[in-house]
């Protein structure tokens, strides 16, 4: 007769690494410690600064109370400017988006080479930044309003048609070809079968993308491309930290609007 015991609960403990995976971890957040630590070091800190910085800002914010309003009305006119830097720029670029979006979606590209022309034109408008746009188009053509809307716009460019490109690429293919079996001509079946697949993508993206350029289009002016940017850089060259504060309140007060609107068109449209 043979006994059956069950080996003790108590004996086994659960753990929820091996020892193997622990160390691994432990490992790579060591060189993950040791990079971040390397960066900090290689960046040359001037740490007394560092440690002065909560005074400054104290002193700095009791510079800009109170606000002054004196200049008001040239600052809601740049609001406007900007405003309409953020909203032609986008118009803009999701017209011009679609063609390349068209172009940089595998199942519509006409080639392989206008694939990756897309491709490449996407890639390059994303990897520049808006201020390094602007900086190019404001020595092109000048200091204001012109250069960063297209400097906006060549930066749009590259994100919708990055988000069209993909939308493009999923969807259903039963309606192509369905109207493909028809003899539709190739306009027809980008028109009707196409279009209204990718059109709430089309719509969210564009609001979306208007909602980040108004973010952007404040800062424009800083590198001389028009906007509410253009009075902040002129306030804090002539230390007025109370016309900043002001200034600083009224891009706080756009962007909030802005988001707002965004949302409300967002429940409107899609």
């Amino acid at each position: 007769m043979t006994i059956q015991t069950t080996p003790n609960v108590a004996e086994r403990t659960w753990a929820r690494y091996t020892p193997q995976q622990r160390w691994k971890r432990f490992a790579t957040l060591l060189v993950v410690a040791a990079a971040v630590v390397w960066a900090v070091e290689s960046i040359d800190i001037i740490w007394p600064w560092v440690w002065g910085a909560p005074a400054q800002v104290g002193d700095l914010f009791g510079r800009m109370v109170p606000p002054d309003v004196s200049n008001l009305r040239a600052i809601l006119w740049a609001l406007v400017e900007t405003l309409n830097i953020a909203t032609i720029a986008t118009f803009v670029a999701v017209f011009l988006s679609l063609p390349i979006a068209y172009i940089a979606a595998q199942n519509t590209t006409p080639n392989r080479f206008t694939l990756w022309l897309g491709r490449f034109i996407l890639v390059s408008s994303r990897s520049v930044n808006t201020l390094i746009w602007a900086l190019l188009f404001v020595a092109i053509f000048g200091p204001g309003v012109l250069a960063g809307i297209i400097a906006i716009m060549f930066r749009s460019i590259g994100f919708l048609g990055k988000l069209l490109g993909e939308a493009i690429e999923e969807i259903d293919r039963r309606p192509v070809e369905a109207l493909e079996a028809t003899g539709a001509s190739r306009a027809k079946v980008v028109l009707y079968a196409i279009v209204p697949q990718v059109m709430p993508t089309f719509c969210a993206v564009g609001i979306l993308r208007w909602d980040i350029n108004l973010r952007e289009s404040t800062v424009l002016g800083l590198v001389g491309a028009g906007g509410i940017g253009v009075i902040l850089q002129g306030a804090i060259d002539t230390l007025a930290w109370q016309t900043v504060a002001t200034i600083l309140l009224a891009i706080i007060a756009l962007v909030i609007l802005g988001e707002a609107l965004a949302a409300w068109l967002r429940k409107k449209v899609i």
